[in-house]
């Protein structure tokens, strides 16, 4: 295992620590670690928190700031955030208007997220995504995974939070952006976990793991290794499929890396994710590319596709300013 690691056990301190010193502008980080906040909090908007195992970054702690989290709890590699770290969360942005949690469907991250919110004083209230078409149920999830989707999610009611929307608009926004997105990913090499210092799982030379989840989890099968138009005819067909959305209905497409997938071969995936959506009939009207939810260093993509109206198209493009994302 070759990485960049003092020690194991302080892999994600050292991490955060340097998170919080290169953003200082957007972000600080609480007590023993447990959470970053965005550092201009204002107390009248609705306060978004979200969180999850470490290793997926940016996402949650490179989505706080303006326009997005005021707060993200990270747990150990892959490992939920424990109540405590997201009830002191909470507290230290919540104002009059209450927390909105965004929660992964996993097991781990659905159960402490609940005990925070059964914990945590005022008003709280919860959105659960799970936009992974791969599989219907895995080990690590109680039906469908939440994976890159979540971002989406966290964009487009951030937007709102800032804007002013109460807590019971902001549930409404975030599940019906939730239920008009889908995902799906596929590896073409397994992750590392550092505590474990093997590959999580082995692929031959020749390949690929269709539908894997983002933290390395089986999905839907493993299939030999085939050009990069057949590897997102299958994908956009299993996610056009589910949405079964209208012709003509305008989307957003997002081409999200796994970590080790360079950058030139994640545009190549969108042209032909694009070229496809539009022969069934999508319009995409919005686009990102890049690695923003990442499975350590794995090589591979997802595709996720969001269907959007008016309000949504208006709240992506209205400003933010995170450490990952700044328009």
């Amino acid at each position: 295992m070759k990485k960049f690691i003092n020690a194991v056990d302080n892999l994600l301190g050292e991490s955060l620590d340097g998170f919080a010193a290169a953003h200082a502008d957007l972000v600080v980080l609480g007590a023993e670690r447990k959470f970053v906040r965005r550092r201009e909090l204002n107390g009248k908007k609705v306060a978004l928190v979200s969180g999850g195992g470490s290793g997926h970054e940016p996402l949650h702690a490179g989505f706080v700031g303006h326009g997005m989290l005021d707060a993200a709890c990270p747990g150990q590699v892959f490992t939920s955030p424990t109540p405590d770290q997201i009830v002191e969360a909470a507290q230290a942005v919540a104002g009059d208007a209450g927390v909105l949690f965004i929660v992964k469907n996993y097991a781990g991250d659905r159960m402490n997220f609940e005990m925070a919110a059964e914990i945590a004083e005022g008003r709280t209230a919860t959105i659960v995504t799970d936009d992974d078409v791969a599989v219907e149920k895995s080990t690590y999830s109680i039906g469908r995974r939440g994976v890159a989707g979540t971002l989406i999610v966290e964009k487009i009611v951030g937007a709102a939070a800032e804007k002013g929307a109460d807590l019971k608009t902001c549930v409404a926004l975030g599940e019906r952006v939730n239920a008009r997105t889908r995902s799906m990913g596929v590896a073409l090499t397994s992750c590392t976990v550092p505590a474990a210092g093997t590959p999580t799982f082995t692929l031959g030379a020749d390949e690929m793991e269709m539908g894997v989840g983002i933290h390395g989890e089986p999905g839907r099968r493993r299939v030999k290794l085939a050009e990069a138009d057949a590897i997102a005819s299958e994908m956009t067909t299993a996610i056009a499929d589910d949405l079964a959305a209208p012709a003509g209905s305008e989307a957003l497409l997002l081409v999200n890396g796994f970590g080790g997938t360079p950058t030139i071969e994640l545009y190549l995936m969108y042209n032909a994710a694009r070229r496809m959506l539009e022969q069934r009939g999508l319009r995409i009207a919005r686009s990102l590319v890049g690695s923003y939810v990442t499975s350590l260093d794995m090589a591979g993509c997802s595709l996720t596709v969001s269907l959007l109206d008016a309000e949504t198209s208006a709240l992506w493009d209205a400003p933010v300013r995170t450490a990952a994302l700044k328009w």
